[in-house]
Order: structure tokens, then sequence, then C-alpha cells
């Protein structure tokens, strides 16, 4: 049992540094916006437009990342997410072309996101925390994720700042690539022998035809829409409006240290309360 427990505690710590990491770079790149619009004298749609690129190839590809995650582990998912993760950071350093940002931004990070944070990392936590504790364990990686965007965000300021935003994504680059050793911290649980092995088709079958799975998208959807909406526009915005471009950076922080909060508290409802009562 110690053992166990153990083994449940190394994956939560593993898994919340990974995805404190993933999620951390992710909430900043609205701080990088403006000085590279500047530099190269874009209107703001190309940056805009290669960051939705970015969320809707993770958005995309995470079924993807999840089904080779249970076909071959989660550990080879999450490493070759963080080296795409790394690369697309380095070369979004370099990029001076739109194209060049959409391939580095959109396409090589949305990507990485895809097997490094919540459809890769919750179903590792799941299987190695025990089902009474399952909620709670899901809820404290999840709210690492939100410690990153508090902690990382005046950090990422700072690097644009100090060395300029190109050697800043070079260094987030660095940061990123810390996740590759943090993978041997994740240990799969063997999944359940079932029966009958569902193919992704049925999974999908299953899956749509049940109310709750179309609440969460609607939901992830709306919290999407919005989070990514001003996590991208409101630091330029607010520099605009000829204030520092620190306010919007706290700001955005602040989102995510009240997040970690309700996180948690979801997290703690979640094993407390009955699943219909959630």
């Amino acid at each position: 049992m110690t053992s166990m427990w153990r083994t449940c505690g190394w994956v939560l710590v593993g898994s919340a540094l990974i995805l404190a990491l993933s999620l951390g770079v992710r909430h900043g790149f609205g701080l990088f916006l403006a000085p590279m619009s500047a530099e190269f004298g874009w209107g703001r749609e190309v940056f805009a437009f290669a960051i939705a690129l970015q969320n809707l190839i993770w958005g995309l590809a995470q079924p993807f990342t999840g089904a080779l995650a249970d076909r071959f582990g989660a550990a080879k998912v999450v490493l070759i997410g963080g080296v795409l993760y790394a690369v697309g950071l380095v070369f979004m350093g370099m990029a001076d072309s739109p194209w060049s940002l959409s391939l580095s931004a959109g396409l090589l990070i949305g990507i990485g996101l895809s097997g490094t944070s919540f459809s890769v990392i919750l179903g590792v936590v799941g299987r190695a925390v025990p089902p009474e504790k399952r909620s709670m364990g899901m809820g404290i990686a999840s709210a690492a994720g939100s410690f990153g965007q508090f902690a990382m965000l005046p950090g990422t300021l700072g690097l644009i700042g100090w060395l300029g935003w190109s050697a800043a994504l070079l260094a987030l680059g660095l940061l990123v690539a810390l996740i590759v050793p943090l993978v041997s911290m994740l240990k799969d649980a063997p999944l359940p022998v079932a029966g009958h092995e569902q193919t992704l088709v049925e999974a999908l079958r299953e899956a749509c035809s049940h109310s709750g799975f179309w609440l969460l998208a609607i939901g992830f959807f709306v919290c999407g829409f919005q989070v990514v909406f001003i996590g991208v526009h409101l630091p330029a915005y607010l520099v605009d409006q000829h204030l520092p471009a620190s306010v919007g950076t706290t700001v955005l922080a602040l989102v995510g240290l009240f997040n970690i909060f309700g996180t948690y508290t979801a997290g703690w409802l979640g094993g407390a309360c009955p699943s219909h009562a959630c």
C-alpha cells in the first residue's frame, strides 16, 4: 500500500510539473503580439491567426494523441510532444514571416500542446490515483497548470524586457525542454482488460450518445474561446490604452491565481458529491 501511494504521489508531482510548464508558457503567448507585430510591421491579425491555428490543431490532435497514449503509453507521447513544443518555440523565436510564424507557433506548438496537456496527462493521473481520490488528483494536477500561468507570466514579461522577444522565446524553449526528463516520473497503470476492445469510432459513438459529453464539450468551447481571446489580445490592448505592459500581465496572472482555487475546489467537489449532483 505504501509503495502504491509513493508511486501515485510521484506520478502526480511529475504530471503537475509538466502541466505547469506546458500551460504556463502557453498562457504567455499574448505578451509577444505587440513586439513581434511592431518589429515586422504586421497587422495584429497575423499573430492572432497563428495562435488561432495553434488552438485549432491542439484541439483536433488531442483525440489522436490520447489514442496513441492508450496504445503506446503516455510517456512516449509526452516525450514527443515536449520535443515538438520546445522546437516550435525555438522556431517561433526565429520566425520572420507570417508563414514561418504559423508553422512554428501554430502547427508545431499546437501538436506539442496536444501531447503535453490535459488529454494525455490527466489520463495518466486518472489511472495512477485510486478511484476514490481520482477527482481530487485531477483537480490538483489541473490546478498546477493554473499555477504555471500565475508564476510564469511575470517571468515571461521580464525575459522579453531583458532579452528581447526572440531570445525570450529561445529561453522558453529551453524551459519547456525540461518536460523531457520529467517524463521519467510518469508511470502508466495498466489499462483494465475489457471483454470487447472498442475501436476509436465505437468510443466516439458512445461518447456522442451521452449528454454529459456534449455539456463538457460546450463548456470547454466557451471557456477556450474567452480565455484564449483575452490572453492573446488583452495585453496589447492595454498597452494601446497607454497602460504599462505589466498591467496586462498582472491581470492574466491573477486569472491563473484564482483558477488554482477554483480548479482545486472543483476537484474536491467531484470526489465529495455524487456525479449527478456536481
